[in-house]
């Protein structure tokens, strides 16, 4: 693959990707789903492989000194596999957008106006470190009539073509097109570049990785972009909420996985809260470090000192900053400093400041008296997400089936015309 020429790569996969999708979107919805069972189906037969695939890109990551938690999303095993084939059986099971009428409407004349949901097309999805978006990409991918194109990271090559090839196995065996769910055979840098530029072939890029991988998407696209900023995810501790409630929420959010987009990484606490020091100490009893401003050293004084870098830091790690703050309006004030309008989240019994934190947030998603880790697509009943788009156009939160279509207006007339 050395000497492949990146921009001839991508448009051979872009044109055959363009062909897959013209099939996929005159096909029937159960032709759709009876793919993606048959996809299902081909990775659970295929265990051993990708675990095998994946010890590869394990021992790999371990060698080239991978931190814990870029590990943790690197790694398979047969549950978290099992896991990914039962997510593609349940977007199979989900309701289908495509050809869903949103609207209509009869103007005065009597021409009859509707909205209907069409497949974007061609995705691009450029994704690092976690292989499992290889599968949850392209099966969303199918079922909303779109083709695929997948190029993963260079940290899990091993794992992405084991479970492509299971995943496009199935799809064949169903008589759905091969090309439906392509994977970019190079880990070739200039590949992203190609897809980036890959106007008329590649409908629409979606990133999913750190902040680096997103501004290069971002400054060098030539296609409109989805993107996934940084998931800078607070959890507001206000004077009305109860200990246990908050304690179990706060190690939730913090430590039930922490190197996920929707893992808390800054905790906020209402200076009238009496129970910051156990609540933070609960914190470190779990194995997390803690960087604490002027007012939590003050009552914790073995706490590292939290830098002006920390607030703005995602840190992916058992890692988390904790600020007290001058009650809702402190909280809504630093969150919106430093917040990436992922997922943010208030612990309270008081409705009404319930309500204004939710109201006044802005973010993709905003919770109540629930962890941050909530902020994924299978929770969500979505069945998968393609990613969390932290943007304001065309989709927010979790994107999963409907954020993947588009709509084309139709009109039927009996002869109307503008004379």
């Amino acid at each position: 693959m050395a000497d492949i020429d990146p921009a001839a790569l991508i448009a051979d996969m872009g044109a055959a990707a363009r062909a897959a999708a013209g099939v996929l979107a005159r096909l029937p919805k159960e032709d759709r789903r009876a793919g993606l069972r048959a996809a299902a189906a081909a990775l659970r037969d295929a265990v051993p492989a990708i675990l095998a695939a994946n010890a590869e890109d394990m021992a790999r990551g371990m060698a080239a000194g991978l931190t814990p938690a870029l590990l943790d999303r690197l790694r398979l095993d047969e549950q978290r596999l099992i896991g990914v084939a039962d997510s593609v059986e349940a977007v199979a099971g989900l309701p289908d957008p495509v050809g869903e009428t949103i609207d209509t409407r009869t103007r005065p004349n009597g021409l009859v106006l509707s909205r209907v949901r069409v497949p974007i097309g061609v995705i691009g999805i450029i994704y690092e470190s976690r292989p499992n978006v290889t599968v949850d990409a392209a099966a969303l991918c199918v079922m909303s009539g779109n083709a695929v194109i997948l190029r993963g990271g260079s940290e899990a090559v091993a794992s992405n073509r084991a479970l492509h090839a299971a995943f496009a196995d199935g799809l064949a065996a169903a008589g759905l097109p091969r090309d439906a769910a392509q994977l970019v055979p190079t880990t070739d840098r200039a590949a992203v570049g190609a897809m980036l530029t890959a106007a008329g072939w590649i409908d629409l890029i979606v990133p999913r990785g750190g902040k680096s991988l997103v501004a290069r998407v971002q400054a060098e696209a030539r296609v409109p972009v989805l993107a996934h900023l940084d998931g800078i995810n607070h959890v507001y501790v206000d004077a009305s909420a109860g200990f246990d409630t908050a304690r179990s929420i706060v190690l939730d959010a913090k430590m039930r996985r922490t190197g996920i987009c929707g893992a808390m990484e800054t905790l906020l606490i209402d200076q009238r809260w009496p129970h910051a020091a156990p609540l933070v100490e609960a914190l470190a009893e779990r194995g997390c470090e803690v960087r604490g401003d002027a007012a939590i050293r003050a009552a914790l004084p073995d706490v590292a000192a939290a830098s002006a870098e920390d607030w703005d830091t995602e840190y992916l790690d058992a890692i988390a900053s904790v600020a007290v703050v001058d009650g809702l309006d402190g909280a809504l004030a630093h969150i919106a400093a430093h917040g990436s309008h992922h997922t943010d989240a208030i612990v309270a019994s008081d409705a009404v400041v319930a309500e204004r934190f939710l109201a006044e947030v802005d973010s993709a998603i905003v919770l109540w008296n629930a962890s941050t880790q909530f902020a994924d697509g299978g929770e969500f009943g979505l069945g998968a997400e393609i990613g969390i788009a932290t943007g304001r156009l065309h989709a927010r939160g979790p994107v999963a089936l409907e954020g993947l279509t588009t709509y084309k207006w139709l009109g039927r007339g009996t002869g109307q015309v503008r004379g």
